[in-house]
């Protein structure tokens, strides 16, 4: 079966010929094509017992890369269950519309950043308000920059707690419904994005790149007219979900290996699901060049922080108040410690790596280094 690194060693060199790719672009096709090949390093591994030798390369562990993402979820999946409450959590999307897509491409950190703080301000404002909570809330947020079609579609993920902590210190629980109406959601949201992005040009002035002025005028009152897309899905059965299920969108890269069928004659197929039809399956067939320039514009700019926790879940808070949250919420404090990579990577490849794979044998093992990284680090090679 076809990966994205064989998409990009076949044609990447040609396309970065024709195009013009940004340093980050260019770091993060280097390491996919690299990664898991001997251009990385590794280590040779001999069994004591039956004299096996095996070779594993090490991974690139680029953000961006398909292979290299399963063992920093299972990690943040681990770090995040001693935040759950017991209590409901709710899945909220904010979506900006289309017209924005192409100023979010030109202007990435700038505007994603203007997406956290409107999604951040409208969540913590309206759950304070005695009206829906008159709480304070934790959520934790994650951004999505494509569609599954690999198209821009800039959106936020969020999992909010169904209840807060009050000003004199008490929880209050949501309704079992989503405490917030979505079409309050959705205005709040629109005021919010628009306020900030207004202020951002006039603070940056022609320097922000974003547009001339009487565009920009226009495409505001174009904006404020229109409605915006805030959904809410269906509440989760239980605090022990939640976490499995945001996993799936803190680490996921723009497409997966698995949705790739196959590569010929210059064209890359790969399934994709049609929610507004239903949510069928498909298969969409592009270009070559289509489909990689496609899947370098959905990587982020360098040090941009696409997963946030606010409120009763931001650092300052985890401490204190989240701690009181725990006990007013009756959630069981449990002391356990957690697993080690090698027990991640057996969970997560069905194999215990302490064993030689051709003799099962326990015994210590010879480790000869291939350089790039140190003979112990076996994390990178399997992961």
């Amino acid at each position: 079966m076809a990966e994205v690194q064989d998409i990009f060693l076949r044609y990447g060199e040609d396309y970065r010929t024709h195009h013009k790719l940004t340093l980050v672009q260019h770091k993060a096709m280097s390491a996919i094509q690299k990664c898991r090949t001997s251009q990385l390093g590794g280590h040779k591994e001999v069994c004591d017992s039956c004299g096996h030798t095996w070779i594993s390369y090490n991974s690139c562990r680029n953000r961006h890369c398909p292979k290299c993402q399963a063992l920093a979820k299972e990690r943040w999946i681990e770090n995040q269950k001693s935040n759950l409450l017991d209590i409901g959590y709710f899945h909220v999307v904010f979506t900006i519309p289309y017209t924005l897509n192409l100023m979010a491409n030109q202007n990435q950190k700038a505007v994603y950043t203007l997406l956290f703080k409107a999604v951040s301000e409208t969540l913590a404002e309206l759950a304070s308000d005695k009206k829906y909570l008159g709480a304070k809330i934790g959520f934790t947020s994650v951004l999505h920059t494509w569609g599954q079609t690999l198209m821009h579609h800039p959106h936020i993920h969020c999992i909010v707690n169904g209840g807060g902590l009050s000003s004199l210190g008490k929880w209050v629980n949501s309704r079992k419904k989503f405490f917030i109406p979505v079409k309050v959601l959705s205005r709040k949201f629109r005021g919010k994005f628009l306020y900030h992005l207004k202020n951002a040009l006039e603070f940056h002035g022609s320097q922000a790149h974003l547009t001339d002025n009487k565009e920009f005028e226009k495409l505001l009152s174009s904006l404020y007219n229109k409605e915006w897309i805030v959904y809410c899905k269906l509440p989760f059965k239980n605090a022990a979900c939640v976490v499995e299920y945001l996993g799936r969108y803190t680490h996921r890269v723009a497409i997966s290996n698995k949705r790739i069928i196959n590569l010929e004659k210059d064209t890359v197929s790969f399934r994709w699901r049609d929610y507004k039809d239903n949510s069928k399956q498909k298969v969409m067939t592009l270009s070559a060049e289509e489909f990689i320039r496609r899947f370098i514009i959905r990587i982020l700019p360098s040090g941009f922080m696409k997963i946030r926790h606010y409120g009763l879940l931001g650092n300052r808070n985890k401490t204190t108040k989240l701690k009181l949250c725990k006990q007013l919420t009756q959630t069981l404090l449990l002391m356990r410690g957690k697993p080690s990579t090698l027990q991640l990577i057996q969970k997560l490849i069905g194999k215990d790596l302490t064993k030689c794979p051709n003799c099962g044998s326990e015994k210590p093992r010879q480790f000869v280094s291939l350089g790039k990284s140190p003979p112990t680090n076996i994390r990178t090679a399997y992961v």
